[in-house]
């Protein structure tokens, strides 16, 4: 079967290639993948595979029965969507749409998802049990495609004892994969705060309630959360990245507004963060005059790797691929929606190597400059066939 496999994965690798390129001129926005879920939909029933289409309105979900369907179902995941970023390669696949760009991968995960459905099709009287794969729309936008495709049923009729992802790795060489047991990427909630206070001029605070100082105040204070309140060994991140005090040199204004971002891996630590972030932030504001008016747009749980599942899935990829080409990853304190797979069903998330420092292709990912070396688009398909084909014959 492994042999079966490689030997298809070369075949049709300038296949998925195209798929890809296809795919990465012609991107949409989280929750707007209607031509790209057209276009999966035809190259599915190209295969002879007919998908069921308008899950979460723009995912779709295939069947790929071998022998004996109902003995074991493993499922796979590929998202679709695109970031809001102008590309500045000068490539012949380009975006043709301005200010939108696969600039997270997620062409590369749908095309190797279809080369999957390919190999898999072909073989399919050659393993027993069912592949369920999913393309999924919004990963890049909250509450997740993931969610809304949970809430449709996508991990029942048949449900799957394991799902699997990859996400492309623009920090592992190509031809290299990645995997960690237990935690490995984190929570993700947005944080927005208005603070309002009572603006003048500058030269006159003692008329005033400045409310740039009771939100500097605030950020300075939230980090003890992090550094006193949380476990030491529960990884968390706080960060502010927006702040708009739009006054001048010599107007103080009426309020403040800040955006920022919490992180975690710890589900019951999360939202205890969240409450005295929200108590500290306020009392500060009513201490110094002011208030503030504290949003959290609750994301993401954190994504956690089953480890009996990610011990036999690495060890399926050592002998796909060579002990040597396989690594292991730290934690990753990003965030990603397959983790909502993650807190439902068995699940394993590793990382598919694209980085080739010779040809330049090293930019991160959500960035302008961001591709692939496109050699990594025939181990997506064929390492992730072979596990599902191995995963099936788990008793």
């Amino acid at each position: 079967m492994l042999d079966s496999i490689k030997s298809l994965a070369r075949q049709y690798a300038a296949d998925i290639v195209q798929t890809r390129r296809h795919l990465h001129a012609h991107p949409e926005l989280s929750f707007h993948e209607r031509n790209t879920a057209r276009f999966v939909a035809d190259q599915l029933k190209a295969i002879g595979i007919t998908p069921q289409e308008g899950v979460a309105d723009t995912g779709l979900v295939a069947i790929v029965e071998g022998r004996n369907p109902g003995s074991r179902v493993v499922a796979l995941r590929a998202d679709m969507d695109a970031l809001p970023i102008h590309e500045a390669n000068d490539v012949p696949y380009k975006s043709t749409v301005e200010g939108v760009m696969h600039a997270c991968g997620h062409d590369a995960h749908t095309a190797s998802l279809l080369g999957v459905a390919r190999i898999l099709h072909v073989l399919r009287d050659q393993f027993d049990g069912t592949v369920k794969l999913v393309f999924q729309p919004g990963e890049e936008k909250a509450p997740g495609g993931a969610s809304l495709m949970i809430k449709e049923g996508v991990l029942e009729n048949p449900a799957p004892v394991s799902m699997i992802g990859q996400h492309v790795a623009p920090n592992i060489p190509v031809g290299k994969i990645g995997f960690r047991e237990g935690m490995y990427m984190a929570s993700t909630d947005e944080l927005y705060l208005t603070v309002r206070g009572k603006g003048g001029h500058a030269a006159m605070p003692d008329n005033l309630v400045d409310p740039v100082l009771i939100a500097s105040h605030i950020i300075v204070a939230l980090q003890q959360i992090i550094s006193r309140n949380r476990p030491p060994a529960s990884p968390s991140v706080l960060s502010f990245g927006r702040f708009i005090a739009d006054g001048v040199t010599n107007v103080i204004p009426n309020e403040v507004t800040i955006q920022g971002t919490f992180r975690c891996m710890n589900e019951e630590w999360r939202e205890e963060g969240k409450k005295r972030m929200v108590k500290l932030a306020e009392g500060i504001a009513e201490a110094m005059g002011g208030s503030c008016e504290f949003t959290i747009v609750h994301g993401y749980p954190f994504l956690k790797n089953h480890p009996e599942l990610t011990r036999r899935v690495r060890s399926q990829a050592v002998e796909y691929m060579g002990a040597d080409n396989v690594v292991d990853l730290d934690l990753w304190m990003a965030g990603e929606d397959f983790a909502f797979y993650s807190q439902v069903v068995d699940s394993c998330f590793y990382r598919l190597g694209t980085r080739n420092e010779a040809r330049g292709i090293v930019s991160g990912v959500h960035t302008p400059t961001f591709d692939i070396d496109e050699a990594s688009l025939e181990t997506g398909a064929g390492l992730m066939s072979w596990l599902a084909v191995q995963e099936l014959r788990v008793v």
